[in-house]
């Protein structure tokens, strides 16, 4: 009971000083679930960012990992940008810099560089144009003739060329967390859970998507579980998720594929380093002018696509 109580005063008091910063906060759908449950908008990285953008605060605390405060950042440069935790950062999105994309590109003269927004500012800057999970096959089919280098995410890139038939270079990222998810995993649920519906992540590996029911973002999952009349959905995507997923869809039962699949930067974020960060008003995330109106023309041409 203790420890429930001193809940509720943390609560309180990330509450109250929210109010007095005119700050708004943002948890990702892969976040812990009372740190969901205390987000002004819970949702995916790029949502989240448009959604704080469009707001009257000065202040976005942003829980989530590194990238996902960048593209705040990115769109809101008049913005104070809070990360809860410096060191949430992205696996996948250390796997490539801008200086080895720059090296790629003058390999690949007139290429044109499609970049997952799971990438940092600075990836950014150095692409033609942005995508997300939901919008990749769209972003794709909307980019010119020519040859079309895909980073960081190697298997979202080969699920969108087997949807686009166009021929991608991948480049070799991965989110070591949705490779933990085999094709087994969702084998042995659906003949387990009779009459269940498998929904996969396309960060998945091909041979986990091939034998999925509906390959989709989270957004898409979000959607497909609020309209669905399935009353058991094997979710093969990072673990936080179920959380939002049952607690708006109280009548249904959400299997995780795997239950390994845990993010352990998406868990960095407590309740207690909102407090403090909204006390120190640290750490903040800024990013350079000049990387961010390059990186910020990625993101447009997404939008516009």
């Amino acid at each position: 009971m203790a420890a429930a109580a001193d809940n509720i005063e943390l609560i309180n008091r990330i509450l109250r000083l929210k109010e007095q910063r005119n700050a708004v906060i943002l948890s990702h759908n892969y976040q812990r679930p009372e740190v969901q449950d205390i987000g002004d908008f819970v949702g995916d990285s790029l949502e989240l960012s448009r959604k704080a953008a469009a707001t009257e605060a000065a202040v976005i605390v942003f829980c989530g990992v590194h990238f996902m405060a960048e593209t705040a950042s990115i769109l809101s440069p008049g913005k104070t940008v809070l990360l809860p935790d410096a060191e949430s950062g992205c696996p996948m999105a250390d796997m490539i810099t801008a200086d080895a994309l720059v090296k790629k590109k003058q390999e690949m003269p007139g290429v044109h560089v499609v970049c997952y927004v799971n990438s940092s500012a600075a990836v950014k800057a150095e692409s033609e144009v942005c995508c997300t999970s939901a919008n990749a096959v769209r972003v794709v089919e909307s980019v010119g003739p020519g040859e079309i280098l895909f980073v960081p995410d190697q298997y979202l890139g080969h699920y969108v060329s087997t949807q686009t038939k166009r021929p991608m270079v991948l480049w070799p990222g991965f989110c070591p967390t949705h490779l933990k998810i085999k094709p087994e995993d969702i084998i042995s649920n659906k003949q387990k859970y009779s009459g269940s519906v498998a929904l996969v992540h396309p960060e998945c590996r091909p041979e986990v998507t091939a034998v999925a029911d509906h390959v989709l973002s989270t957004g898409g999952m979000l959607k497909f579980a609020g309209q669905t009349n399935a009353k058991i959905l094997i979710i093969a995507t990072e673990v936080g998720i179920l959380h939002r997923l049952q607690k708006e869809n109280p009548g249904k039962t959400f299997i995780p594929a795997n239950a390994k699949a845990l993010c352990p930067n998406m868990k960095k974020i407590t309740l207690e380093k909102i407090l403090w960060a909204l006390e120190d008003m640290q750490p903040e995330i800024r990013v350079p002018e000049d990387i961010r109106i390059r990186a910020r023309t990625a993101v447009d041409r997404m939008l516009a696509a």
